[in-house]
């Protein structure tokens, strides 16, 4: 089974529809499977006072005016949807809130999404899950009770699903990355685990890779110098490019584990052991 491979949008389009579609088209030329974005309603995860509090951005200066520069609403939505059907290019988001699921089950998309800050909130994964559509389970900030709560939801509601190993910092160090933990995670839940990376570059991404993991998740920019949270552990266009091609190398090299001479290694054992045979006569 192919790795399905998501570009994570998320709010690196900084409100703007034409960035938004910039990088949809990145990863359509990349040969990602699938663009993922993020849906909050302001009002319903922020506090007022927090909202009310003093931030400088390109929206304003105040923290309200930030997030809701940040945030896309049903028209920009609407050609998103419309754009990556035209793309050929699955979209899927994760919803941060409620009414943000709500919002966008008008959508159907194929696929849902767990954040790792939502996976604790068990009336949303319960929300989700009724849904019974294949949904990626991120697991950073969580302990494995947290992960276990989260699982059983899935399970009793009959909801395909598989998790993704993460670590949540945002870049993550090197020393951090515990890819161990794929399998560890593989062998107690038994089922699918992927990799949501957050690392600058892609090595870690493609050792990732050869550990037989079923999906990866890479935030994407159009360059790391852009303003946004987010932008300095997303990947470049090149490195996107580089990435999938070499995801795709991997998958290819990997093989069936199965020892046996290959065909194209007959002409040159019969070469390479000539004196032997000829010894032997």
């Amino acid at each position: 089974m192919s790795i399905f491979v998501v570009a994570e949008i998320g709010i690196n389009h900084n409100g703007d529809l034409k960035l938004c579609k910039e990088l949809i088209d990145v990863a359509v030329v990349s040969g990602c499977n699938a663009v993922k974005f993020q849906k909050r309603n302001i009002d319903e995860v922020y506090t007022q006072e927090f909202l009310n509090a003093p931030r400088e951005s390109p929206w304003g200066k105040t923290q309200r005016d930030q997030k809701k520069g940040l945030e896309f609403g049903k028209e920009e939505y609407d050609q998103i949807d419309k754009y990556c059907k035209e793309k050929k290019i699955e979209w899927f988001a994760s919803a941060w809130d409620k009414s943000s699921q709500f919002f966008l089950r008008e959508y159907n998309c194929n696929y849902n999404k767990v954040a790792s800050a939502m996976i604790v909130y068990e009336d949303l994964l319960k929300m989700i899950a009724e849904e019974k559509k294949h949904t990626f389970i991120s697991t950073g900030m969580s302990e494995i009770g947290d992960i276990e709560k989260a699982v059983k939801i899935f399970r009793d509601n009959d909801c395909p699903f598989e998790l993704m190993h993460t670590v949540s910092t945002y870049p993550m160090k090197d020393e951090n990355a515990n890819l161990n933990l794929i399998k560890t995670l593989r062998n107690k839940f038994n089922c699918d685990v992927g990799y949501s990376g957050h690392e600058p570059g892609i090595v870690i991404s493609l050792a990732a890779a050869s550990m037989g993991i079923t999906s990866l998740e890479r935030h994407i920019t159009l360059g790391r110098h852009l303003y946004g949270s987010d932008q300095s552990a997303s990947v470049e266009p090149n490195g996107l490019r580089n990435l999938v091609a070499s995801v795709r190398k991997i998958e290819s090299a990997m093989g069936d584990g199965i020892k046996k001479i290959i065909p194209d290694e007959i002409p040159i054992a019969e070469k390479l052991r000539e004196h032997i045979n000829n010894s032997s006569n």
